[in-house]
């Protein structure tokens, strides 16, 4: 990547290559929900809300060695300025998925055999980023509900714009068509880990920057967990336990 391409480019909103949107936790804001957290980037808005551990139904469906976890991501109809159809679609049921084995690698559910945890992850308000954001959110949520865990899970978008390498894509930075083309690589880490749970990548990538843009992710992952440690620390100052 030519340094003078670099220093030259500047992204539609201002920021450096490497500079993350504003970012925005809380948790406990649903209280009927055992855990929830909200995450944003920018003008991306996630909400999560986590029930369980719960007795599994169908019965067939339980695992006698730990507990199940189910994802359900949704982007709702009035979160996109195109109101989108009510509903789950094929892309939102991949991205439930896709959660589910970004977080598995973090959690502890062999206390629990024969239970489901349940995550439902609602996004309010989309400017790209929903899946990253969805899963910081569900980490959150479910440190909240005092699900074991090994760390918190952090999770953000690089982006290749004009041959840069960039962080944290907005909606216009991913229908960015000039050049070669955009490119969105979601990513998830364990805090405090060299461990990647989720690597998924839209549009292509040369192999020899894929080192580049894991350390892109790593440093924007420090950020994301400092912003969503300080959330779960507010609500303990504030509530003085879980809730």
């Amino acid at each position: 990547m030519a340094k003078e391409k670099e220093s030259s480019f500047k992204r539609s909103d201002g920021r450096k290559l490497n500079e993350m949107r504003p970012m925005i936790a809380k948790v406990g804001i649903i209280p009927n929900a055992d855990g929830s957290a909200m995450f944003t980037f920018g003008n991306t808005i996630a909400i999560a809300a986590v029930y369980g551990p719960r007795k599994l139904h169908p019965q067939h469906m339980q695992n006698p060695q730990k507990a199940v976890l189910r994802c359900n991501y949704d982007l709702l109809s009035f979160s996109v300025s195109d109101r989108k159809k009510p509903g789950p679609s094929r892309r939102s049921q991949e991205i439930s998925k896709v959660t589910e084995w970004a977080l598995s690698p973090a959690l502890d559910l062999n206390s629990f055999p024969n239970t489901v945890v349940d995550v439902q992850i609602y996004i309010l308000q989309a400017d790209a980023g929903t899946r990253t954001a969805g899963i910081n959110a569900a980490s959150l949520a479910l440190a909240h509900a005092g699900i074991p865990m090994r760390d918190l899970i952090c999770s953000v978008a690089v982006g290749k714009l004009d041959k840069n390498l960039v962080v944290d894509l907005t909606k216009e930075e991913e229908d960015f068509e000039e050049g070669e083309g955009a490119t969105d690589f979601a990513m998830a880490k364990i805090a405090n880990s060299d461990e990647f749970t989720l690597m998924q990548l839209d549009g292509k990538i040369q192999p020899e920057v894929i080192n580049e843009v894991t350390k892109l992710a790593t440093e924007a992952c420090k950020q994301i967990y400092e912003v969503q440690k300080k959330a779960l620390k507010d609500v303990v100052e504030s509530n003085g336990g879980k809730k």
